[in-house]
């Protein structure tokens, strides 16, 4: 008998993790290497002991599931089976996952979702099984996990300018850009709950899927003092208000006369997002100059980083988040590197940057 398949769980919930789990071992074919509560967690472990098989949820802190499958499938695809109460048969969700990558999609109940994963053990069994099998080479392929598309600029969506071709000199209205992604969703809920409802207009580019943007701004709207929305082609950014580009578009900022607005438009990927912190900060830099603040905080890689550099040389502000409390120091970590940065605060310091700035 060959080696054992190597299983990884990686699943907010410990009911989901200890079921999955017990099902796996009494398979004699197969072993769990490994279990974890969210996708960061479960990268420290791979790294250690990287699984024949990963079974992932969607929905997860500090990182969601597809956010999770798109990097591992673009840089060291991986056998994945998504296990999820979002994964309904054609709902966007389980869509984008096996665009992505993923091989099998198991639908948990929204209900009694331990009894449903101890009948349907042998349905977990046989997709791992099926999943061990996978010529992965040929669905990096299809996916592009083995031939990662070209990292394109923010030139792609909007072309860099001349100081003296960039923003007006004063304005009543100000900006604050915000840039993030990895562990951005509850480090953008600490900062925007700490808020008041005046202040400068807000534009924020957190790294997330389509879809799951509508449901985050729904939820900080419900928490905030401040309205939060995602934002759409045309809204104003105005005083007390807060704009999420939807996941899928990048956002830019433009102006009419002195009052600024969003643009909300399609494009190429932008240091592989799109949403790109990039495209924002470059857009900030040339409408608003002096007359944004820039803040960059925890997140994976360096999206945001040239853009703040930009910002900061058209004479803005800009603040990034202190390794001390990101949970992933890459965009901020780079942007300092730049010299984009004026101040290098803790999470927590980052609203009284914001309501100081006015």
């Amino acid at each position: 008998m060959g080696s054992k398949i190597k299983v990884m769980i990686v699943d907010d919930s410990a009911v989901v993790r200890q079921v999955n789990r017990e099902t796996i071992e009494r398979e004699p074919d197969m072993e769990v290497v490994g279990v974890a509560s969210d996708p960061i967690y479960a990268l420290d472990k791979m790294k250690l002991q990287w699984p024949d098989v990963l079974v992932i949820d969607i929905e997860m802190p500090r990182m969601d599931g597809l956010s999770f499958l798109k990097k591992i499938m673009s840089e060291h695809p991986t056998p994945t089976i998504v296990c999820s109460s979002l994964a309904e048969k054609g709902a966007p969700a389980t869509m984008e996952a096996l665009a992505a990558g993923a091989l099998a999609i198991i639908t948990k109940p929204k209900m009694g979702v331990k009894q449903f994963l101890q009948d349907a053990g042998n349905d977990l069994a046989s997709a791992v099984r099926a999943a061990a099998r996978a010529n992965m080479s040929r669905v990096a392929r299809s996916t592009g996990g083995l031939q990662p598309l070209p990292k394109l600029t923010a030139d792609t969506m909007l072309a860099a300018q001349a100081a003296s071709t960039r923003a007006m000199a004063e304005t009543t209205d100000r900006v604050v850009a915000i840039g993030t992604s990895t562990g951005g969703t509850q480090a953008l809920e600490a900062v925007l709950t700490r808020l008041p409802n005046v202040g400068s207009g807000i534009v924020i580019v957190q790294h997330m899927p389509e879809k799951f943007t509508a449901m985050f701004a729904e939820r900080l709207d419900s928490l905030c003092k401040l309205e939060v929305r995602e934002a759409k082609n045309g809204d104003r950014v105005v005083s007390g208000r807060a704009l999420i580009a939807p996941g899928g578009r990048h956002m830019m900022l433009r102006r009419s006369g002195a009052q600024y607005f969003v643009e909300v438009t399609d494009g190429p990927l932008v240091n592989r997002h799109k949403p790109s912190v990039d495209v924002l900060f470059r857009s900030v830099a040339q409408i608003a100059g002096r007359n944004a603040l820039g803040v960059i905080m925890t997140g994976m890689g360096d999206d945001g980083a040239r853009g703040l550099k930009e910002m900061h040389d058209a004479g803005a502000r800009t603040v990034a988040e202190d390794e001390s409390t990101c949970v992933v120091f890459g965009m901020p970590k780079e942007a300092i590197k730049l010299g984009a940065v004026d101040r290098v605060v803790p999470l927590d310091s980052i609203p009284a940057e914001i309501v100081s700035y006015g």
